[in-house]
């Protein structure tokens, strides 16, 4: 408890009088001297190919090019499944959908780029990449569900190059409960289910990490208690900042500080900051209406996260966005009459009025969780995730290029190098270090 007393002292002090271009400078320095390391971002195959991929400057938020740029050392990238039926054919389907991710990112790491991003699969690989100078990838599985029934699915995606496990993504499995049903009170695990308890216990024989980040607050709970090795929030942001399921509250933060883990603060705009849900349910409503009485379709949203069927097969190239004329057709909605399109604009904006939108959570938002993590439980307990290519990004932290925009943040908050090396990777290096060491003293025991 000294040390987070201690530090929320050092996060209050004063900045020592100087210029901003001295506090830029001394960020630099201190950005290139720590391992930058982010614990989420999602993929999509069709990026991992030879003749598309991270070696060119993408449309993703990650790709070699950015971080190269912003400088993010390390990105855990993401074995994500969409949660399914659970049937035969369901488990089937998403365990096809996560081999086809892995094989992506050991496609780019052996045969595309292997000059260029290195696969970690300990921690000490992490450091050792890093310091040859090429960026490092590892992996992480977001949802359990392509684990099916067959519990050596957990030691064959092990082998594969999985690091860290979430038991469940939006909607329950066969594993967890996730936090999607917290709204309703719908639990049909309570919790974890004796699946799952079986699954946590081979990650801990493997030394696969734990991630709690979406299953429900009484699955991760019950983590902290059936884990015998520290657990991550591989992205999740400050429930007391942030009203919503996916933001951990002040007893799972001490929970996870009680377990030894870390909580790797997420930079996804709708977990950072929220407006008051009756303006958006009443936003959303008056905007629906008006779609329906213009005859006009709600916009789909973005496909995002990739690897599913009909996915488009042009690769996603970065060019410099051109600018519309003021008044192009554009930007009105699709199918919409030439003649109805000023009534259209003149009512959309009043509903804009009425119910503006807020700003979006910038940097420093994001850094308010930070600091109010490292004041409850540590900083030796907070880590930095972006769900980048899976919906996260904020104003300063949009992509991997934008990186250093944190540290700079950090630095102007008086947080010392120290502690800033900390958060950007040594904690979740820690974590990742003592899940390895129960694994051998579990492997030990067990001969």
């Amino acid at each position: 408890m000294a040390a987070a007393v201690c530090l929320s002292a050092t996060v209050v002090a004063a900045q020592a009088p100087g210029s901003e271009a001295e506090l830029v400078s001394r960020a630099r320095a201190i950005h290139e001297r720590v391992i930058t390391l982010d614990t989420h971002a999602d993929i999509d195959a069709g990026t991992f190919l030879p003749a598309c991929n991270y070696t060119q400057r993408l449309t993703t938020q990650v790709n070699l090019p950015k971080m190269k740029e912003g400088g993010l050392d390390v990105a855990f990238f993401i074995v994500y499944v969409g949660q399914g039926p659970l049937t035969a054919e369901g488990y089937a389907g998403a365990y096809k959908q996560a081999i086809e991710k892995f094989d992506a990112i050991h496609r780019l790491t052996e045969q595309i780029a292997p000059k260029e991003i290195g696969l970690a699969l300990t921690p000490a690989d992490v450091a050792r990449i890093a310091a040859s100078g090429r960026k490092v990838a590892v992996i992480g599985i977001e949802n359990g569900y392509p684990i099916g029934t067959d519990i050596g699915r957990v030691r064959e995606f092990y082998q594969r190059g999985g690091r860290y496990l979430s038991l469940a993504h939006n909607g329950h499995n066969q594993l967890s409960d996730s936090n999607t049903g917290e709204a309703a009170g719908d639990a049909p695990n309570k919790g974890i289910s004796p699946l799952g308890r079986e699954v946590i216990a081979e990650m801990n024989r493997l030394g696969m990490m734990v991630d709690i980040s979406h299953p429900s607050k009484a699955s991760m709970l019950q983590a902290v208690e059936l884990s015998k090795a520290p657990i991550i929030a591989s992205h999740s942001a400050v429930r007391a900042l942030a009203n919503h399921s996916r933001n951990l509250d002040d007893e799972q933060l001490l929970a996870l500080k009680k377990n030894g883990g870390v909580v790797q603060m997420v930079a996804f705009a709708n977990y950072v900051k929220l407006e008051p849900p009756e303006r958006t349910r009443a936003r959303q409503a008056a905007t629906q209406a008006l779609q329906a009485e213009f005859a006009i379709a709600p916009a789909g949203a973005g496909r995002g996260r990739g690897a599913g069927p009909g996915a488009p097969p042009a690769c996603p190239v970065e060019t410099p966005a051109a600018t519309p004329p003021a008044g192009a057709a554009a930007q009105f909605p699709a199918g919409l009459a030439p003649e109805r399109r000023d009534e259209y604009a003149r009512r959309l904006a009043q509903i804009q009025k009425e119910f503006p939108t807020p700003p979006r959570a910038t940097v420093k938002d994001f850094v308010d969780h930070i600091d109010y993590a490292v004041k409850l439980i540590g900083v030796e307990h907070v880590g930095i995730s972006s769900d980048f290519d899976g919906g996260g990004g904020i104003d300063g932290w949009n992509s991997a290029s934008e990186t250093f925009n944190v540290t700079l943040e950090l630095v102007r908050r008086g947080y010392s190098e120290a502690d800033i090396a900390r958060m950007w990777s040594g904690n979740l290096l820690r974590v990742w270090s003592e899940a390895e060491a129960v694994a051998r003293r579990l492997q030990s025991e067990a001969r």
